[in-house]
């Protein structure tokens, strides 16, 4: 089985190419990135794929960032999504027999869905403002595939995993999601004795994260099982406070000083919980502890400070 992964440097894409590269079962992994396809280009994507003439497309190729990236570069989230997922889905349009697995995000829910949130809150409601133009990128992602499975026979699978980290995660100091950036900011404050470290916010808000290798054995079950659901949710089940997982990074880290919450900061969502049970009830299951994940994402972290992105 031939597997074209679109954003194979990345976060999930790397993770992805990792899980399938070792499998036990069969498959030719074809690892894109922007060096041979230029994913703004419908032509050069286009190109890509009836070159390789692939099996399964993974669209792992995204714009991503945390809660201040998302807030401060709303115009380039939206605009930069929206021309990697359309020229995905599009150029794949001619070949109905290609299965497309899209990687959405949990944020396509609505800010005030119950939790944990079921496949069927999609588009029931205004979206959190912090990273609605990301959000609204992934949506329309969403709509595209249904449109060409509905019109073309296309096979379009969207998985919305919950919150991601792992190894080659984006450690940016201000652009990164909440694991690596504490984690990259905490290991500073660490080597320079700081006495108190500052976070972000109350601490209060609840969250789940999934380390991404766990994500990428869920891919693999989709493909070798051939499950063809319309909208998926991965998660892990379990949620954590901030606050909590702050002291868990500070466990991992053997940081000695204070961490101070700074509640003048936004929050953000104050719970987002998937319920997974659909992926579960197939038979899939994540396996990765938090405590666990976030030691061998602290240990490549480690041994791969002069790459980390930054």
């Amino acid at each position: 089985m031939k597997v074209l992964i679109f954003g194979s440097n990345g976060l999930v894409g790397s993770a992805v190419n990792r899980n399938l590269s070792t499998s036990s079962n069969s498959f030719t992994i074809i690892s894109s990135t922007r060096k041979d396809t230029n994913l703004f280009s419908l032509e050069d994507t286009k190109k890509t794929i009836a070159l390789n003439t692939p099996d399964i497309v993974i669209n792992a190729a995204a714009k991503v960032g945390g809660i201040v990236a998302n807030n401060t570069l709303r115009t380039e989230f939206i605009l930069e999504n929206l021309k990697i997922n359309m020229n995905i889905l599009e150029s794949c349009i001619n070949f109905p027999e290609i299965k497309i697995i899209n990687l959405g995000s949990s944020c396509i829910y609505p800010l005030n869905a119950k939790n944990p949130i079921r496949e069927d809150s999609f588009m029931t409601g205004s979206l959190e403002p912090t990273n609605s133009p990301y959000s609204m990128a992934k949506l329309s992602a969403i709509e595209i595939g249904r449109s060409m499975r509905t019109q073309y026979g296309c096979k379009v699978v969207n998985l919305m995993p919950t919150n991601l980290y792992g190894p080659n995660d984006n450690f940016h100091p201000q652009n990164s999601h909440v694991i690596p950036g504490l984690i990259h900011k905490m290991h500073i404050a660490k080597i320079k004795g700081d006495k108190e470290f500052s976070i972000w916010g109350s601490g209060s808000p609840l969250r789940e994260f999934l380390y991404v290798d766990d994500l990428a054995d869920a891919i693999e079950f989709v493909i070798i099982n051939d499950i063809d659901a319309d909208l998926i949710n991965v998660g892990s089940g379990e949620e954590v406070s901030i606050k909590d997982l702050s002291s868990a990074i500070q466990r991992t880290l053997d940081y000695k000083g204070i961490l101070k919450f700074d509640s003048t900061k936004p929050d953000g969502n104050p719970r987002k919980l998937l319920d997974s049970r659909i992926i579960n009830e197939l038979g899939w299951k994540s396996k990765t502890s938090l405590e666990e994940g976030l030691v061998k994402t602290y240990d490549w972290y480690l041994a791969n400070q002069s790459k980390v992105k930054i």
